[in-house]
């Protein structure tokens, strides 16, 4: 995306058809996002740019490459407006292998999983990686790292200082994932990330679940940009009518987009104008069995939207909300020559997908061969952990035998926990977790040689009857988290990862019953996504046979280190109450034998 005065010279010469073009799309129905119109149209591309729409028959010379879209529609590249991609498991090599077949081919991402784990060297080298593959990331800087409330530990944290530097890459595209409560509560680390944001002229992206009324204009008057984060339409409705760009999120376990389209479908029309789409966090099995960007389309479309509509929102609201646009979004002269051929505007089935000016996909599989890089030891050395014992996951009180009444953080949906009172026995000192009430342990160790921490509590909705599972890839700060229904098979898992350098593990009875490496900084992996999808699946099916019945019971797991979702969470400093904003003792009351 580098425009160098010489580079500019030859893109005024070529828009000017004064050389020929390197490639023209023929025949075609333009989609015009610009001005909702549809007509035929022919493109012609210079390098990796759109330098002509419309009559392009000045441009063609000898060596111009020919691509015949008879029968199809040009649609501009699809954009996710935000996503963790490393959520899936999958490398942004691998990522781009699943997404860009499906037309999305530009996505607005922290990258934080990746700086969590391997700090700003490690950032770098996933830069290089993106610029190796046929996605565009437009990165925005985490307005601090880790996210957590109180803070727990990672390898790398974003601060003012930091901030002061990553602004000023060309990579940097704003601010990313700017919690309320953190503008709530004037954290001066993210005050100071946003101050800096306006001498820098970038926007500040947002994340404000059910943020109303006061709460929110204090929110808006941080300068906060976008939202990608409503949990009903009038939401959306109140964040439209106060100036905000809203993303509505359908992700793989978070299901939004048909609640949140009512505020276009039902109240009103026009603001479909400022709304788009992302996916936030999605599996590989979502990915190949559904598509990406290009299924939420096709949700629009089937919830009432226009086509052309929907398709606006898959592209240039994109790009708009964060002032992307004069990049990406549209198929117009000066933009980079990301289109899609379409079979056409209401089935939305991507057929061929070019992206910097170069045919790379067809019939949803890559046309050539893309490879991950080497990896350097920042994103592959082992986990830094000690070996634990079941001592490590004994919750131990005062009290010698009696019953114990605790606070047991239950699951009621991947981004809802409620508090649960139960009543536990207490044995030898230990509090015993209980199958029958469906009580489990849970734990989370510091994974960076930092500090050594290590959290206990307990948790409910998993159903499990029997062992343990434990995952390395953890989001928002990717420590160590592991839960189970005895400390022996807790403790099995985490060295197991340990010893194996990071991955997801579910064991019973001290053997393994699936283990699934991920070696990319204990994170994500090289394999292709159809692969991921599948061991997905396997995974999956092995915490049901320990008696788990979630849909997505790894995925629930790792996310309860978040401490932005309600009403409580779990890190390295300890079980949290995430309304407070401070971490709790889960134990209520001791009462001894009578």
């Amino acid at each position: 995306m580098e425009r160098t005065i010489e580079n500019l010279r030859q893109y005024i010469r070529a828009g000017r058809a004064l050389i020929p073009a390197d490639t023209l799309i023929l025949h075609g129905n333009l989609v015009n996002v610009m001005t909702s119109e549809i007509y035929p149209a022919d493109v012609a591309i210079y390098q990796d740019m759109i330098v002509a729409v419309g009559d392009v028959s000045a441009y063609q010379g000898p060596k111009t490459k020919i691509i015949d879209a008879s029968g199809s529609y040009l649609v501009p590249g699809l954009i996710d407006g935000h996503i963790h991609s490393e959520c899936s498991k999958l490398s942004i090599t691998s990522f781009a292998k699943g997404i860009v077949p499906r037309g999305t081919t530009s996505m607005v991402s922290g990258l934080d999983e990746y700086i969590s784990v391997s700090g700003l060297e490690g950032l770098k080298e996933i830069f290089a990686e993106i610029k190796q593959s046929p996605l565009k990331v437009f990165w925005g800087a985490p307005y601090k790292t880790p996210y957590t409330f109180p803070t727990s530990t990672i390898s790398c944290n974003f601060n003012p200082e930091i901030h002061a530097q990553v602004q000023t890459w060309p990579e940097c595209f704003g601010v990313w994932e700017t919690v309320r409560e953190a503008v709530q509560e004037l954290d001066e680390d993210t005050l100071g990330a946003l101050s800096l944001s306006y001498k820098n002229r970038l926007p500040i992206f947002g994340c404000a679940p059910m943020a109303r009324g006061n709460d929110l204009n204090g929110y808006l008057c941080a300068g906060v940009r976008l939202d990608h984060e409503s949990y009903d339409h009038q939401e959306v409705v109140e964040k439209l009518r106060k100036g905000m760009h809203m993303v509505i999120r359908e992700s793989s376990v978070t299901h939004f987009l048909a609640e949140n389209i009512r505020s276009v479908t039902e109240v009103n029309p026009a603001l479909a104008r400022r709304v788009s789409f992302c996916t936030d966090d999605v599996t590989a099995k979502d990915l190949v069995e559904k598509g990406h960007v290009d299924h939420l389309v096709r949700l629009a479309i089937r919830a009432g939207v226009a086509p052309m509509t929907a398709i606006q929102m898959g592209t240039i609201n994109s790009a708009e909300a964060y002032r992307i646009d004069h990049l990406v979004g549209s198929i117009s002269p000066g933009r980079i020559a990301d289109i899609l051929l379409v079979d056409n505007p209401s089935s939305f089935n991507v057929q061929a997908v070019i992206t910097n000016g170069n045919l790379v996909a067809r019939d949803h599989k890559l046309t050539y061969d893309l490879r991950a890089p080497k990896r350097s030891s920042l994103l592959t050395s082992e986990l830094q952990c000690k070996p634990v014992t079941a001592k490590d996951f004994e919750y131990r009180v005062p009290l010698a035998n009696g019953r114990a009444k605790v606070l047991s953080m239950e699951v009621k949906g991947p981004f809802v926990r409620k508090r649960r009172d139960v009543v536990l026995d207490v044995v030898d000192h230990v509090v015993q977790p209980d199958t029958d009430q469906d009580v489990l342990m849970v734990s989370v160790l510091e994974r960076f040689g930092i500090n050594g921490n290590k959290s206990l509590a307990f948790c409910s909705g998993w159903g499990l009857k029997a062992g343990a599972m434990a995952s390395s890839a953890a989001p928002d700060d990717n420590n160590l988290i592991v839960l189970g229904t005895n400390a022996e098979d807790m403790a099995f898992a985490v060295n197991h990862l340990i010893k194996e350098g990071g991955g997801q593990v579910v064991v019973k009875d001290g053997k393994v019953l699936d283990f699934f490496s991920l070696p990319v900084g204990g994170i994500v992996c090289d394999l292709e996504p159809g692969e991921v999808a599948q061991r997905e699946d396997e995974m999956n099916g092995a915490a049901r046979l320990l008696g788990c019945n979630l849909p997505e019971p790894l995925m629930y797991m790792f996310f309860l280190p978040i401490t932005a979702i309600p009403d409580y969470a779990i890190t390295d400093v300890g079980p949290v109450d995430c309304i407070a904003l401070t971490t709790f003792d889960p134990i209520l009351e001791l009462v001894e034998h009578t």
